[in-house]
């Protein structure tokens, strides 16, 4: 068992498991709490002088309220591109601009949205744990590859197949965290 391939294919797991898990961390974050962030905005595409550029690459955030998100564009000539796009968005927001920044005052969720918004979070989470297994399935593929070639005996694949479940396990326990601090962090009046 002391197969480099082996160590490598374990490895490579390891890796994309936790970009799944960033992903859906990041995923998460879009969803709009009842609280001003700015990881709702950030990655926003704003067209700027016929260039699409994310909105973190144009702007300034600060939160000097819970439920208010200030937009600090470094060149105020993209004012009009950055409303725009926040405008756009359809994430409930009316950007007010006074011509120095844009101010999004964040409404408090009714009960409704905040249901609709467990929903989604929910859907994402999901989607999470199912790319999980996509890695764990991909990582059993070439490790029965590998005993096909001859290099593995069918007990060291159940051995690291045992590995590979446990790394799946772990993953997912982590994105049904995620999700329950998102779930109570929307459901939180």
């Amino acid at each position: 068992m002391e197969n480099e391939l082996v160590d490598l294919v374990i490895e490579d797991t390891r890796d994309r498991m936790a970009k799944v898990i960033e992903h859906a961390k990041a995923e998460f974050a879009t969803v709009r709490t009842g609280r001003a962030s700015p990881a709702l905005v950030e990655n926003l595409m704003v067209d700027y002088y016929g260039t699409e550029t994310s909105l973190k690459q144009l702007a300034n955030f600060s939160v000097p309220e819970p439920r208010l998100l200030v937009v600090s564009p470094f060149d105020k000539g993209a004012m009009a591109a950055i409303e725009k796009a926040i405008s756009n968005a359809d994430l409930g927001l009316n950007p007010s601009n006074d011509g120095v920044v844009i101010r999004l005052a964040f409404p408090a969720l009714t009960e409704d949205r905040r249901k609709s918004f467990v929903k989604i979070v929910r859907a994402k989470a999901e989607e999470g744990r199912v790319s999980i297994r996509g890695v764990r399935r991909h990582a059993r593929q070439e490790l029965e590859a590998l005993e096909k070639e001859g290099g593995l005996s069918s007990d060291d694949i159940e051995h690291l197949e045992k590995i590979l479940d446990k790394m799946t396990q772990d993953g997912v326990a982590v994105v049904d965290a995620l999700l329950a601090h998102k779930e109570q962090e929307l459901l939180e009046v």
